[in-house]
């Protein structure tokens, strides 16, 4: 049986498998929601239009170009379901809850051994094709492939001339070395109203448990039918005040990310000294990595049943004769144990 989360019953359990940010939240923010515990338990919490005012003040974004769900996961089912897509353009292996919420998908497949592509390799296969709206992920998942801000921006102008939906998910932006590569810009949402932005709040401020995610965009219509389709109150008290203390721990945040990028580079450097293994650069919080003499199934079978370690096998993504895996990438500590646990099952210590 397949679970998604609740891992708190197994405290011995190390997880490899779902992405969040290893450095954030600090722990005097873990502090203070502490100290308000009882407080956020025992009352209400606030319905959308405070949330958004939240959302708002935390990403500069005007109330109505943002509205808060439960998770980005809520906010994707809504979106594709305002779009009602018949044909929707999404890239080859990707996140799926996109295309499984469409009602047709085109499918893009880079013919690259990393499954790496650009914008003119986008552009140059969906430009004579018929679709209503295009999903980029960026950093996609699993690749860890990304599009720097002014490539990005090139599919915007593109898919701005066809009339396209431009669907970009940024929620593992953050994490990538370019400094501001973020869309979420007043001026570029309200001159680009064709574009929808997704972010989950939970990957990249690491608090998966609260259930945050945001959407913004400047088109009218679908702003008033996401605000409409959630549930009310859809962001319990604790999401809440997290948004509303957020903005103290800026400063952390930053460092957080800058003591991320050290540990991905280094952990990258160890994980291609490992044997029968090669890893996929990334710029978000995971790698991607393919398999020898191994498949990814018994790989992961393994690390959990002798290593109390999760992995993401990847298995489900590809219809060929490869073997990959998905790795997040953690805290030092927890990523030696994950290294020592692949060199002994690899290398056949």
């Amino acid at each position: 049986q397949i679970r998604y989360g609740g891992y708190w019953r197994y405290p011995k359990l190390l997880d490899f498998s779902y992405l969040v940010n290893p450095y954030f939240p600090p722990q005097r923010l873990i502090d203070e929601i502490k100290a308000n515990f009882e407080n956020l338990l025992i009352n209400y919490p606030s319905g959308e239009h405070i949330n958004a005012l939240l959302a708002s003040k935390n990403f500069d974004i005007k109330e109505q170009n943002i509205v808060v769900g439960n998770g980005a996961s809520e906010l994707i089912k809504s979106v594709l379901s305002y779009l009602k897509s018949k044909k929707l353009g999404v890239i080859k292996p990707s996140f799926e809850e996109y295309a499984n919420r469409a009602l047709g998908i085109l499918e893009f497949h880079p013919h690259t051994s990393d499954f790496s592509y650009s914008a003119s390799d986008i552009i140059s296969f969906f430009d004579n094709k018929k679709i209503s709206a295009l999903v980029l992920i960026n950093p996609d998942n699993p690749s860890g492939n990304y599009l720097k801000k002014q490539e990005v921006l090139k599919l915007v102008k593109w898919s701005k001339d066809k009339q396209i939906r431009l669907i970009y998910d940024e929620s593992f932006a953050d994490f990538s070395d370019e400094v501001d590569n973020s869309l979420i810009k007043q001026d570029l949402i309200e001159q680009n109203p064709h574009i929808i932005i997704i972010k989950s709040i939970s990957k990249s401020y690491g608090i998966p448990g609260a259930r945050l995610g945001i959407a913004v965009s400047s088109a009218d219509e679908l702003m008033r039918f996401l605000k409409a389709d959630i549930a009310i109150w859809n962001i319990n008290s604790f999401a809440e005040f997290y948004m509303q203390i957020a903005e103290k721990y800026k400063s952390d945040y930053e460092k957080a990310l800058s003591l991320f990028r050290t540990e991905r580079e280094r952990f990258f450097s160890a994980l291609n000294k490992i044997k029968n293994i090669k890893v996929f650069s990334s710029q978000a919080n995971y790698f991607m990595c393919e398999l020898f003499g191994i498949s990814s199934k018994e790989l992961t079978d393994i690390l959990i049943e002798k290593h109390n370690i999760l992995i993401k096998d990847l298995s489900a993504k590809f219809n060929n004769n490869r073997h990959f895996i998905r790795i997040a990438i953690k805290n030092t500590r927890d990523n030696d144990k994950v290294l020592n646990a692949l060199i002994c099952e690899l290398e056949k210590c």
